[in-house]
């Protein structure tokens, strides 16, 4: 491939000396006025929305209190659950933890047997505090035994 040889033209009509001193070539950079007024009605209308910021979310809070406080309660119940997954998971994990945990409770399942389900007497007493429970968390009168 043979090389291609580049030869720099330069144009001996202008110099660099000329060009500087042409009345018009330099451009000034005046500060846009307009920018500055659109700037300050922007920060007018900024702060004029969060001067009344509180007051539209008071308004907003009261009139959705009672919806705010439910959902608020879900989330938080469904937060807490994980956590308490997570936790028990973590447990499960270390060595002779599992077991433990379930014999207490092969245990507290025979403790109950034998104290509410075996004699009749003891399933009228367990029916009894079932319904008295039941009447204080639905808010009726508590029945006569």
């Amino acid at each position: 491939m043979p090389e291609q040889e580049f030869t720099e033209t330069t144009s001996k009509d202008t110099t660099v000396a000329e060009i500087n001193s042409q009345t018009g070539t330099i451009t000034k950079l005046q500060p846009p006025a307009q920018s500055q007024d659109e700037w300050q009605k922007y920060g007018e209308q900024i702060s004029s929305f969060l001067a009344t910021l509180p007051e539209y979310l008071g308004s907003f809070f009261n009139q959705y209190k009672q919806p705010l406080i439910t959902v608020g309660i879900i989330v938080g119940s469904i937060v807490g659950v994980k956590v308490l997954l997570a936790v028990l998971d973590a447990l499960n994990d270390i060595p002779l933890v599992a077991p433990t945990f379930e014999l207490i409770g092969i245990g507290y399942s025979a403790w109950f047997v034998y104290r509410y389900l075996l004699k009749a007497s003891t399933r009228k007493e367990l029916t009894n505090e079932i319904t008295t429970l039941k009447s204080q968390v639905v808010g009726k009168g508590i029945p006569e035994a």
